[in-house]
């Protein structure tokens, strides 16, 4: 049996209906079992998340493999960014060292480092170290970033556009290689195939693009081409941060996010080992050209 964290998530959704489609059997570990919709049906729900560590050795009992997906780019009530991305699976590890765990697959980043200036990348350094120094054998992802047609961060660029020019922090010259979440998802089940513990993939995408590029092809998709308006950081910085304050979880955008968007985030062979895979990427435009085709009014609509 497999454990899957961040089930509800871009990535882990896809996963999901990869592994129950192929047969598997698959316990979630999910704050909101309502999330996973229908998928709930195929597999075995154990209520929980990463602010409880105290559960972690119920959700790893009989588990052959843990596919530890979850994790938090901001704050959250339950927990901060260092709690919920090192400190949990620091935890979880430990769970999966005491279970006897045969595998653990787990989700880091590109540049990640245990000094970076970004909360969220110092948190997943951490975390990837627990992993990585443990005596479960493991297989580390390390994706630029992931996408997919209706996710938040694209649906938040779409609502922008519908202001005459789209605003945008900084200079927005930072390049990524994003990656289509449903690519990122049969990157997992070709390496669940290979016995290659302590493999780690970097996951490219196939087009090396600024952020100001990204935002462009989002907004051709939506068939809303706009200016873009550049703004100063030292302006973006405590207008966020008042945001915060004010909404908690439920703004928009947060400070710690935006700084993420400044980083470049590229793999040292591009694309490479996503083809080694033998899985090719499909570039962003071609992917939110598809949606639009399929959906036109999720994407459209005023």
């Amino acid at each position: 049996m497999l454990l899957l964290t961040g089930a509800t998530g871009l990535i882990g959704s896809a996963l999901l209906e990869r592994l129950v489609a192929r047969g598997d059997e698959v316990r979630c570990l999910v704050r909101d079992p309502a999330r996973l919709g229908p998928a709930a049906a195929g597999v075995q729900v154990v209520r929980g998340d990463l602010a409880h560590p105290e559960g972690f050795d119920a959700a790893v009992d009989g588990i052959d493999t843990v596919l530890h997906l979850a994790a938090a780019i901001r704050d959250q009530r339950g927990g901060s960014i260092e709690a919920l991305n090192a400190t949990a699976t620091v935890r979880l590890v430990a769970a999966a060292e005491r279970a006897g765990v045969g595998r653990l697959v787990f989700f880091s980043a590109q540049g990640v480092t245990l000094d970076h200036g970004v909360r969220f990348m110092r948190a997943k350094a951490v975390a990837e170290r627990a992993v990585t120094e443990s005596h479960v054998p493991h297989t580390v992802f390390a994706p630029s970033l992931v996408y997919a047609p209706g996710d938040p961060f694209l649906t938040l660029l779409e609502r922008m556009a519908r202001l005459p020019a789209v605003p945008l922090g900084g200079d927005a010259r930072a390049v990524f290689e994003p990656i289509w979440a449903q690519d990122v998802a049969d990157c997992v089940m070709a390496a669940l195939e290979r016995p290659d513990a302590g493999a780690r993939y970097e996951l490219s995408g196939p087009q090396a693009l600024s952020y100001e590029q990204m935002v462009e092809i989002v907004l051709r998709a939506a068939g809303r081409p706009r200016p873009i308006l550049h703004v100063p950081l030292a302006l973006v910085r405590p207008a966020l941060r008042a945001l915060e304050l004010a909404l908690g979880p439920r703004a928009f955008a947060t400070w710690e996010e935006a700084k993420l968007m400044e980083l470049t985030m590229v793999a040292a062979r591009g694309a490479a080992d996503v083809r080694a895979l033998g899985i090719a990427p499909r570039a962003m435009d071609e992917v939110l050209s598809a949606a639009l085709e399929r959906r036109p009014c999720s994407w459209t609509n005023d």
